[in-house]
């Protein structure tokens, strides 16, 4: 099939890495996998950080913009409008529109839905994503917290699951290169949850400050001077700051690491988490939104309640003192990954709803 891709929230092309964009770019991955073109038919970003925000009149004449375009092509006409993530910061504004206008399917992927978010003045926008997935021939789920959510939302709306993914290959585990009591967390720098995370990650380092144990952060952003003071409290060698890094130097840093930390608020499920158990090193996280999706509790890492730092603090303790259960879980963590949460068979599962859903449609 030829596939049109949008992402309203962030374009694969953008230049701010991110967990979104790499999904989208992991996306493309295994549609090309499993032989379809992919046409990247916009990048206009229809995000706002609020309701209110002026520039919703300018993205939505934008948004007018492109439907005309798109709606005009009669050479290179896609079979089916795939968009990545719509939800009530960014709505899609095109691709319903254009599917409409083309009369082709439409398909979103991790769209999502809330309620309370209508409390809090994003009502409008999120009607707008509710019309999107009413329109869509199928709505790919990546968590089941989104499904119950669009269901109980939307009950009209055709589900399917489609589990978190990443491309196992570029990981490899060695356990000679391993550096006991390590660990590793690799996030963004940026206000709101991102700090949070990092917070509640130095409070528990700090309940845990007589064990022996040094932390490698990757990461860089706005907040960068507020994340560092956080862990200004530790002596300085036993904070590596590595700052943003490619992924060939990600890859590398976790063949050391011993165990991955990193509290997880506001994840929908977290990338990082996958490949750091690709990799081989178990994960200690707070057992948050869709982390338990990509983590399993006791098998790959552990999950400790959301906000108990105290708790978070004696899992990390738990996986340094105990080196054995560590590598344990390092190993079934690297099963997991690659086995159920890879590449090729996040395509292979994606081929095969495109294909019960669109098929008839498209002549298959």
């Amino acid at each position: 099939m030829r596939i049109a891709f949008y992402a309203p929230l962030k374009s694969p092309n953008h230049p701010v890495p991110s967990g979104d964009r790499q999904m989208a770019r992991l996306l493309i991955a295994a549609l090309e996998l499993a032989g379809h073109s992919v046409d990247l038919a916009s990048e206009l970003r229809s995000f706002t950080a609020t309701p209110e925000d002026s520039r919703r009149g300018e993205i939505a004449a934008a948004a007018a913009q492109e439907v005309e375009r798109l709606a005009r092509r009669s050479e290179q006409r896609p079979d089916v409008w795939l968009s990545y993530h719509p939800y009530y910061k960014a709505p899609d504004l095109i691709g319903p529109r254009v599917a409409a206008a083309l009369n082709i399917p439409y398909v979103t992927a991790e769209a999502s839905f809330s309620h309370r978010r209508d409390k809090s003045g994003w009502a409008a926008l999120q009607s707008l994503v509710a019309d999107a997935v009413r329109q869509a021939d199928v709505n790919l789920c990546f968590t089941e917290r989104d499904r119950q959510g669009l269901a109980a939302a939307i009950p009209e709306a055709r589900l399917e699951r489609l589990f978190p993914f990443i491309d196992v290959a570029p990981f490899k585990m060695s356990k000679a290169q391993r550096e006991p009591r390590k660990l590793m967390t690799i996030a963004m720098m940026r206000s709101g949850d991102k700090l949070e995370s990092y917070r509640i990650l130095a409070d528990a380092l700090m309940a845990i400050e007589d064990e022996h144990w040094t932390l490698t952060i990757i990461g860089d952003g706005p907040a960068a001077s507020e994340t560092r003071a956080l862990f200004s409290r530790f002596e300085p060698e036993r904070i590596e700051w590595l700052g943003e890094q490619p992924p060939a130097v990600i890859q590398g840093v976790l063949q050391q690491a011993s165990v991955y930390v990193w509290p997880g608020v506001g994840e929908a499920y977290g990338i990082a988490y996958m490949e750091a158990q690709a990799a081989g090193v178990p994960v200690v996280a707070q057992a948050l939104a869709g982390v338990p999706e990509v983590v399993k509790d006791g098998k790959t890492g552990i999950l400790t309640p959301a906000g108990d730092t105290q708790a978070y603090a004696r899992a990390i303790a738990t996986l340094l003192d105990d080196e054995g259960r560590g590598t344990r879980m390092g190993l079934e963590a690297h099963r997991f990954i690659a086995q159920e949460r890879s590449l090729e068979g996040a395509s292979a599962r994606l081929d095969q709803i495109l294909r019960q859903y669109l098929g008839q449609q498209n002549g298959n």
